[in-house]
């Protein structure tokens, strides 16, 4: 009732395909228009991809309406889309679940490599220099987290129930990426050995770094199976373990990497963090009981680690 004649009212968060149909019904007003406008922000780079994005996506029914959001975006250099509302929607959870596929594949793919004693890291160099697929989400690790790919892979599935469509690509990519998280504990055994009594280091709660969202972070499923293993787990993030105490509040936290890896059995690299990459690695070894390192980011150089003394595992790359 308060709205004035002509307003817009726009959608911008990810919300179930015909939302903005659901919006104008509930508006029930002839002269106002309902434009679904989805966001493609990253977490830790939120401003930086608001103002440099790769595209701007807009569905209108209204022409005009379409005009004045599309107005709103003359100082950002990028292609704008105007499309209808359905098809707005149905973009961004079709960008988030082949985003999802992609990271999906390339584990299988490091799965493959280890097996076959191929270097995945070469491999996704290899096909991502191909323009048809491009470098980008092809990084091997412990699976995807975080509050959109996982949300909206299984919004989408529901979606397509709801009309009868099975999405059997996405179906796939949601249980291999819940295997792969619940495999990582057993990767750690592997390389470890036995873990009752044992304590591992871990580096890195989020689910990526430059945020301190845990939401569905790999992370959770690690430590509760090196738990339930019997390890005693010790973790380090530099920005997420207030929130990390919520979900996992059995282990110890440390504020120091040098302090979590002391008197550790094993390391495991889960976030990507920057200062991680910088460790003194001569210091870590001498703080750990044994050299063992399980990088399941891939951030350490095999054969360094090798010259270092390590026992060093990592994904999709043959061990040292």
């Amino acid at each position: 009732a308060a709205l004035r004649p002509g307003a817009v009212v726009v959608n911008k968060s990810t919300v179930p395909v015909g939302s903005a149909a659901i919006v104008e019904r509930i508006i029930d007003r002839d002269d106002v228009s309902v434009v679904s406008n989805p966001e493609f922000l990253r977490e830790g780079s939120a401003v930086s991809d608001f103002l440099h994005p790769d595209r701007v996506v807009i569905g209108a029914d209204s022409a005009e309406a379409g005009r004045r959001v599309a107005a709103l975006y003359q100082s950002v250099e990028a292609p704008v889309l105007v499309t209808d509302p359905a098809s707005a929607e149905t973009i961004k959870y079709a960008a988030n679940a082949f985003l999802a596929t992609k990271i999906t594949f390339i584990n299988e793919i490091a799965d493959l490599s280890e097996k076959v004693g191929a270097d995945v890291q070469e491999v996704a160099r290899g096909i991502g220099l191909d323009n048809r697929i491009g470098s980008k989400f092809l990084h091997a690790g412990p699976g995807f987290g975080g509050s959109c790919f996982p949300k909206d892979t299984r919004a989408l599935v529901q979606i397509a129930q709801d009309h009868d469509v099975q999405l059997r690509i996405v179906e796939a990519v949601l249980g291999v990426n819940d295997n792969r998280k619940r495999a990582m504990a057993r990767k750690v055994a592997n390389a470890a050995g036995n873990l009752r009594g044992k304590t591992v280091a871990v580096l890195g709660l989020t689910f990526k770094p430059d945020t301190d969202d845990m939401r569905e972070a790999p992370s959770i499923p690690l430590v509760t199976g090196l738990l339930d293993m019997g390890a005693k787990v010790r973790a380090h993030d530099p920005v997420g373990m207030e929130q990390a105490r919520k979900e996992l509040p059995e282990i110890e936290y440390c504020d120091d990497p040098y302090d979590c890896v002391r008197g550790a059995d094993a390391m495991v690299v889960v976030t990507e963090w920057v200062q991680y990459r910088t460790l003194d690695l001569e210091r870590l070894k001498g703080e750990m009981v044994q050299p063992v390192v399980i990088d399941l980011r891939n951030i350490y150089r095999p054969e360094e680690m090798a010259r270092q003394g390590f026992r060093y595992v990592s994904v999709g790359r043959r061990p040292s």
